[in-house]
């Protein structure tokens, strides 16, 4: 049977970013050019990681790492908006989530130079405050500046602010019918073409391969998952994550295996599985019950084996779930 001009065709388009690669599969109109929304798409996130990558000397968030303190420096709208939605989630996360860590990742060898024992050292004796005491921004001007010396780092977010970048471009085209990732980090819009939910894997905290511990289906929502298997440093024979504590200036010693987080938006659940990682299953677990959120805690035991635990009516059910931004529609399915 041929198509007729109101046939949605599959599209999966890909392209670099952050040292990974973005991912759109989406249904569209035959007569939209695949390469315009590549181009396009390419364009948003490359917009992002200009603006706030920590790899980049030139980037504008490295600007203003090295801008004087007290002084007001001028900055792009999404730069000022992902610093905005950072320093909401450091306040409401009781500075769990800490966009003031840079000297931490960075000493660590998490970012583009190796671990520095001077550095360790330094950043672990630093004083330590909450990024949103530090941050000052005026929306009206565009403008921010910093009331004391910090190294801003927006690893935890900028990701998650890319895959709603996607998402965004897309909705420009008028492509209702989409899931975009960046390295796990997705965002599902509408429904697939047969009207069911998109199917996502949440991975299984294990670094030695890659393999799924339960299936979420998401319809306008995102999902965020925050882990110690995928980013690490081994030193003195102790494996160490990516995430830091923002009270010590170091990897987390204690956590969960991963937090996976379900939001609006992505950037949101991003934030958030950083804060529910650092917070732990007990304090974290009050803290999604508190906010609203609906998280999954992997948890290791002492023979190495998984346990979950969920908060949120996606997770209290079972292992899967259909999460809307505008409501649950269902829950529980396998």
């Amino acid at each position: 049977m041929s198509k007729t001009s109101t046939d949605l065709v599959r599209r999966a388009l890909n392209g670099p970013t952050m040292g990974t690669l973005w991912s759109a599969l989406f249904h569209a109109a035959p007569e939209l050019d695949p390469g315009t929304v590549q181009a396009a798409l390419q364009a948003a996130v490359d917009e992002v990681d200009a603006q706030m990558s920590t790899w980049k000397p030139d980037s504008e968030l490295m600007r203003l790492n090295a801008a004087p303190v007290g002084e007001w420096l001028a900055a792009p709208a999404r730069l000022l908006e992902v610093l905005r939605i950072g320093l909401e989630i450091g306040r409401a996360s009781g500075a769990a989530f800490d966009i003031g860590m840079g000297d931490a990742v960075a000493a660590w060898g998490f970012g583009c130079e190796a671990a520095s024992p001077e550095r360790i050292r330094a950043a672990m004796a630093a004083p330590r405050g909450p990024a949103q005491e530090a941050i000052e921004l005026d929306g009206t001007t565009g403008r921010v500046r910093k009331r004391r010396p910090i190294a801003l780092d927006l690893n935890g977010i900028a990701k998650g602010y890319g895959v709603d970048r996607l998402a965004e471009t897309l909705g420009g085209f008028g492509v209702g019918s989409a899931l975009v990732g960046i390295d796990g980090e997705m965002r599902a819009l509408g429904l697939r073409s047969d009207r069911e939910p998109w199917a996502i894997a949440v991975e299984a905290p294990d670094p030695m391969r890659r393999a799924p511990n339960s299936i979420l289906t998401l319809q306008d929502a995102a999902v965020a998952t925050s882990g110690d298997y995928r980013h690490w440093i081994e030193m003195q024979g102790r494996r160490l994550s990516h995430t830091m504590d923002p009270k010590r200036g170091a990897p987390l010693v204690t956590s969960p295996a991963s937090v996976t987080v379900v939001a609006r938006t992505c950037a949101e659940a991003d934030a958030w599985a950083t804060a529910l990682m650092v917070l732990g299953l007990e304090a974290g677990a009050e803290m999604a019950r508190h906010r609203g959120l609906d998280a999954l805690f992997l948890m290791r035991d002492d023979d190495g084996a998984i346990q979950g635990a969920g908060v949120g009516h996606l997770f209290s059910e079972g292992p899967a779930a259909i999460a809307s931004g505008r409501g649950i529609e269902a829950h529980g399915r396998r």
